[in-house]
């Protein structure tokens, strides 16, 4: 069944005017603008965050939502697609963020407005934790991109996470998937949105 609504989920310290977010939602509204697009600027807490998106998407049906995530993105795409059972592509995703951003408590600043600051409390951290979804309920449901040249997340950490699903693993790579546009028509495929 093809999407009619799609999510996107930045990750930590990104924004809706991540390259990837713009290049998304510029192709919905080019080729699909009948799919009702939503990517949210998500709050520091992560509490904060899921709560924002389930009340967003609490009417969205199931069975014809998806949800695009990177980086920690990719954590909460996890936990919104286990709890809708719905499609998921997820773009160098975040597997243990409570470990990894334990060690940025305190000030941050957001990489598309340097100037723009906002503060990750050590109770984020537990609210990672919380939010942490177990073994996946459909791994079919899941398109993992996984770079092994990611110079932040450990490749190895993400695909023994997302074994069983649908994952591309890229030779080099990096973060940010710089090289994106190359993925596109996998991720459009895996939507039926080809």
């Amino acid at each position: 069944m093809p999407i009619t609504h799609l999510l996107y989920l930045h990750g930590f310290r990104s924004s809706p005017q991540s390259a990837k977010a713009q290049k998304m939602a510029a192709l919905m509204a080019e080729r699909h603008p009948a799919v009702r697009w939503w990517c949210p600027q998500l709050p520091p807490s992560p509490q904060q965050a899921m709560a924002l998106l389930q009340a967003g998407i609490a009417d969205w049906p199931a069975e014809s939502m998806a949800v695009i995530g990177s980086s920690l993105g990719g954590f909460y795409a996890t936990a919104v697609a286990e709890r809708q059972d719905c499609k998921a592509v997820l773009l160098n995703p975040a597997v243990d963020p409570a470990r990894d951003l334990a060690s940025y408590i305190g000030e941050q600043t957001t990489w598309q407005n340097p100037g723009e600051h906002f503060f990750f409390e050590a109770r984020f951290v537990d609210e990672l934790r919380a939010l942490q979804a177990g073994p996946l309920k459909v791994p079919h449901n899941y398109l993992a991109i996984i770079a092994r040249g990611d110079e932040v997340l450990d490749w190895r950490e993400m695909a023994a996470r997302y074994a069983g699903a649908r994952v591309r693993l890229l030779e080099g790579g990096d973060h940010a998937l710089s090289d994106f546009d190359a993925h596109l028509p996998a991720i459009l495929d895996f939507l039926a949105l080809a």
